[in-house]
């Protein structure tokens, strides 16, 4: 085999492997904003496309809003300690303030100027997830 077509099958297989690897793990993207009594609860949308279950998914939302002023909500898959709704591969699912569990933001939509996951938390089989977090823009 020559060099030049040795080149190209390894080039060819680093970008099919690059791509594998980007379609792996879970991405997490914006959702609908709603509003609950007068206030804003932002939404996520995750896709796990991972191939485990996920048990049991939280992202720490930070909002900053036009005043200046932060607030970090915690967006999540089901109640921490109760029934979980397991995503499985190729799923998505909306993660969602626990209001019973959780401040409201105090504003309107239209006031929050800057979004940024500052963290997030998943579970499978009560361990961590192996899978990489990625945010879609």
């Amino acid at each position: 085999m020559s060099t030049i077509r040795i080149a190209s099958l390894a080039a060819l297989g680093a970008a099919l492997a690059g791509a594998a690897l980007a379609a792996n793990g879970i991405s997490i993207q914006r959702g609908e904003d709603r509003t609950v009594a007068s206030s804003c609860s932002p939404t996520l949308v995750i896709e796990n496309r991972s191939s485990e279950a996920i048990d049991w998914f939280q992202a720490e939302l930070e909002v900053t809003l036009r005043d200046g002023s932060r607030k970090t909500l915690e967006l999540n898959s089901a109640y921490r300690h109760g029934i979980w709704k397991r995503i499985a591969p190729g799923e998505r699912a909306v993660l969602e303030q626990r209001l019973d569990e959780t401040r409201l933001l105090g504003a309107g939509c239209a006031e929050i100027a800057e979004r940024r996951i500052a963290a997030t938390q998943c579970e499978t089989s009560g361990r961590a997830c192996a899978a990489a977090v990625s945010v879609q823009q």
